[in-house]
Parts: C-alpha cells; sequence; structure tokens
C-alpha cells in the first residue's frame, strides 16, 4: 500500500501518479544527458568538462533525486522515500537558483551566461534550465511531505554549495585557463565573491519560498507563516 504523508496532496510513494512523474523527470534529464554526450564543445575536453557548469551538477543532483524517487515508488520503500526527501532538500532550491540565475541574466544579456558560438535551441535549452526545477518543484509540492529545515540551516546548506562551487570554477581555471561563465571573466575576484554570496542568499530565498507555496497548496498555515514572518528559524521561548 502507498504511504500518503497526512499533510502530502497526493500519494508517495506510489505505483501510480508518483512513479509517473519521476519516470517522466528521468527521461527528461536522461535526453539532456544524451544530448550533452554528442554536443562536442572545447568545454567538453577540458578539465572538468561539462561539469564545470552549475547547471549540469544540478542536473546530475536531480536525476540522482528522482532515481531515488523511482526506486522508492517500485520498492513502496519508506527508507528510500526519506532518502529523495533529504536529496529533494538540496535539489529543488539549487535547481530553483539556476533557473532565476540563468533566465534573469538571459534578459540582461545572455552573452553573460552563454558563449556566442554555444548557443542551444528553445528544446534543450529549456530541457537544461527550466525542466529540472519545474519537475522537483511538483515533487515537493504534491509529492512530498513538508520540508523542516529552517532558515539558518538552509543558509548553511547554500553558502556551502556556493563556495563550495566556487572552489570547484577556479580550481578548473587554474587548469584551463578561462572559466564556463562569462560573467566569471568580467568580475574580479571580490566581485565573484559576491556573486556567490548573493546565489547562497538566493537560494535559501528558494528555499522559503517553497516551503511557502507548499503551504499555501496544503493549507497549512503555519509554513507559510515561518516561511513569511519567521524565515530564520527562530524559536521563542512561547514556542
Amino acid at each position: 500500500m502507498a504511504i500518503h504523508h497526512p499533510l502530502q496532496r497526493l500519494a508517495s510513494p506510489s505505483r501510480q501518479a508518483s512513479m509517473l512523474l519521476h519516470l517522466a523527470g528521468i527521461a527528461s534529464f536522461a535526453a539532456s544527458f544524451k544530448f550533452l554526450l554528442g554536443w562536442e564543445t572545447p568545454m567538453s575536453a577540458a578539465f572538468g568538462g561539462h561539469f564545470q557548469f552549475l547547471t549540469i551538477i544540478g542536473l546530475s543532483l536531480a536525476l540522482g533525486t528522482f532515481v531515488v524517487g523511482f526506486l522508492a515508488d517500485a520498492t513502496l520503500s519508506s527508507r528510500l522515500f526519506k532518502l529523495k526527501n533529504v536529496l529533494s532538500v538540496c535539489s529543488a532550491p539549487l535547481e530553483v537558483l539556476i533557473s532565476i540565475l540563468y533566465w534573469g541574466l538571459c534578459a540582461i544579456d545572455k552573452n553573460l551566461v552563454v558563449p556566442p558560438d554555444l548557443g542551444l535551441d528553445f528544446l534543450p535549452d529549456f530541457g537544461f534550465h527550466a525542466a529540472p526545477a519545474i519537475f522537483l518543484a511538483v515533487d515537493l509540492l504534491l509529492l512530498s511531505p513538508p520540508w523542516t529545515i529552517n532558515g539558518y540551516s538552509a543558509l548553511a546548506l547554500s553558502e556551502t554549495l556556493a563556495f563550495l562551487y566556487w572552489f570547484w570554477v577556479e580550481y578548473c581555471h587554474s587548469h584551463n585557463g578561462w572559466y564556463p561563465y562569462p560573467i566569471f571573466d568580467i568580475l574580479n575576484t571580490w566581485q565573484r565573491a559576491l556573486l556567490f554570496t548573493f546565489s547562497a542568499f538566493l537560494m535559501t530565498g528558494s528555499t522559503t519560498l517553497l516551503k511557502w507555496t507548499y503551504g499555501k497548496i496544503n493549507g497549512i498555515e503555519e509554513f507559510q507563516k515561518e516561511a513569511v514572518a519567521n524565515p530564520a528559524g527562530i524559536r521563542t521561548k512561547s514556542d
């Protein structure tokens, strides 16, 4: 029998809607990786390959999250379901961040994130920079229990991921002599530090927004209030 958390909109793990969503997500993410394998660029032969891009790191985490989710559906395993939810706390806000940064910077100047000779058609572009966020958000909002992570923990997680990625980018730059995103070449070291710090706060904001939306959709007033009035998760004595 499928397990249905009392605060979830739909049953999950389940061999019905939940499994279908996870299969669709896996198919989408796998199609993006298949496209990537056949896309010959200077990046593919460089140190770090396509994994210099935050987009591809996020896509890998999204794929891992949905594979675990699918296995939980197939086996109705509560342990795998819990593991999927733990991974989702990281992968869903990260993919929302990636979508916001990518489409936001593209609206300003697409050359900030995509070199002129490496443009993508709409379908693969959507698959890399929008579909993962959509699939993970739907999985959270309809097929997952509410997150219990508070603002401080979300910020700590976001800062850790942001600065680990910065270290990785700089390490790849030391081997290749160039950055994966053109905007990194435009900014100096302190400006890049500010960009990564801003991104960490934006990812924290993504977590808060997802928690608020979860409460809105599922009618849980306490999660809406916590996300808006107490994003840091500070407990008072009266609590």
